[in-house]
């Protein structure tokens, strides 16, 4: 009769798992008798063999028939672990990658690449959750899928308190709000089991821990508050007028207009909306009015387009400005780079005996900085005529008037503000002399509540310049030699 080595079983540790050994040599674990029947195969033992026989197997903490592992529920934790650090792993880098691979500012990519890289530590999770719930192999599972759970628990927190801001419906909500509920589950199992248990170094650990949640922190809190607002926003303007020249056949005066703006500040911009226009400016003139005359002319120009609501002149009444040309500066969907300048020259005619004491000019520009976000420019910059039927925004002239539409997709620089709001759009709209008018909202070539567009307007780094400028009829008629 051959002789065989003592089997061992040892008795079963928190989980229902017996470690079997072999001369004091691990060969294997299982969770059932059947189990064990196949480990004792693999060496060499017959498949009847009698378990029982105390001469080939040593029971520790049992018998042979103590196997408390429950196996539906340990599948069930498995199934919820894995299903949750790998939901954990997509949102994560659904979040990070537009930042970290087209952010424009670099500490907007720091903050991309943290979520990418918090991403792939979560996915070792999921892959160490199958090793922690099952023969544990590896001393450190626990404390890997540990780490995962509290990165899931922190970003979904995150989320979460953003979205409380404005509770503002998203499909992402769907995600992070049950993820959330899942990792304060998850956290309080993995506590509770003491799963840091097998990490060599646990104080180590837990400050590595504390160092990467940190780094995270300060580098959203750097991505989203201080550098956005710290970085400074100059824009210049300038109007000019140049040497007017008769026209030889015809009655007319031609008046060249020069128009410049350059972005002077550190940010580059995107141009929502700009025009100028010129008007020509008629008057009556006396040479002693009363004081009641002066107010009562600047009571009537007060809230006219065109007219400053500050000024008044003594001898000039019954003002009329006359539009005599208007158009876009640059045109809403292009933008200027850090100290890009754009020049603009224009030609437009004043008859010769046209009776305008003054020609001036106004130009306004509405822009929006670009590190706030991202903006669809093939789309903004096509124009919609309000009065083509075929528009979705289309308005009956006599009731809208007559103007031309511009829209687009906005994409806050900052994904996790995207997948915590609806989707922002802006909207310009333009009609010759006119002043532009542009806004951010959440409904689609509709403005949304003044305090709404007003707040969206502030988060994108909107503004707005203005420049005039104002030269005699006289002055030009000399200058032409008239």
């Amino acid at each position: 009769m051959s002789l065989r080595p003592w089997v061992v079983v040892e008795s079963p540790d928190s989980r229902g798992l017996r470690r079997v050994t072999v001369g004091g040599e691990t060969v294997g674990s299982a969770w059932s008798l059947g189990e064990l029947r196949k480990i004792l195969g693999r060496l060499g033992f017959p498949a009847d063999v009698d378990l029982e026989d105390r001469s080939l197997i040593c029971w520790r903490g049992g018998d042979s028939g103590t196997w408390p592992d429950r196996a539906w529920r340990r599948r069930a934790i498995l199934v919820l672990m894995t299903v949750g650090l790998s939901a954990a792993m997509g949102l994560n880098a659904v979040v990070g990658w537009p930042d970290a691979a087209g952010a424009l500012t670099f500490a907007q990519r720091v903050t991309g690449v943290l979520f990418v890289l918090s991403g792939l530590v979560q996915g070792a999770a999921a892959l160490m959750a199958l090793d922690h719930w099952g023969r544990r192999q590896f001393k450190v599972s626990g404390a890997v899928v540990l780490l995962g759970v509290l990165i899931s628990l922190a970003t979904d927190s995150l989320l979460l308190f953003m979205w409380l801001e404005e509770t503002e419906y998203t499909p992402y909500l769907l995600v992070f709000l049950p993820l959330w509920c899942w990792s304060l589950w998850a956290l309080v199992l993995l506590v509770r089991e003491k799963s840091w248990a097998g990490v060599p170094q646990p104080k180590r650990f837990a400050a590595g821990v504390v160092a990467t949640a940190l780094l995270t922190a300060v580098s959203l809190a750097y991505s989203t508050m201080y550098q956005p607002s710290a970085a400074p926003m100059h824009f210049t303007l300038r109007a000019e007028f140049g040497t007017a020249r008769a026209d030889r056949v015809l009655p007319f005066v031609h008046v060249p207009l020069s128009l410049r703006m350059k972005n002077t500040g550190g940010i580059p911009v995107y141009i929502l909306n700009d025009s100028y226009t010129v008007r020509g400016r008629g008057a009556k003139y006396s040479n002693f009015p009363s004081d009641e005359e002066l107010l009562s002319e600047w009571r009537e120009s007060v809230g006219k387009p065109g007219y400053p609501a500050g000024e008044a002149d003594l001898h000039v009444s019954d003002l009329k400005k006359t539009t005599l040309s208007s158009g876009h500066l640059y045109g809403p969907g292009k933008w200027l780079e850090v100290g890009q300048e754009y020049y603009l020259e224009r030609v437009f005619e004043v008859p010769k005996g046209a009776r305008y004491d003054t020609v001036s000019v106004d130009v306004q520009v509405s822009y929006m900085r670009k590190d706030r976000g991202k903006l669809d420019v093939d789309e903004f910059s096509t124009a919609h005529p309000s009065w083509d039927e075929d528009e979705e925004h289309y308005c009956a002239w006599q009731v809208c008037g007559q103007h031309l539409v511009y829209q687009g997709r906005l994409r806050h620089n900052n994904n996790l503000i995207n997948v915590t709001r609806k989707p922002r759009f802006v909207a310009a709209i333009w009609s010759p002399g006119l002043s532009p008018s542009s806004f951010i909202s959440s409904r689609k070539f509709k403005g949304g509540s003044y305090k709404e567009v007003r707040r969206e307007l502030d988060r994108y780094g909107a503004g707005r310049v203005r420049a005039d400028a104002e030269v005699s009829v006289a002055e030009l008629m000399r200058s032409s030699g008239l």
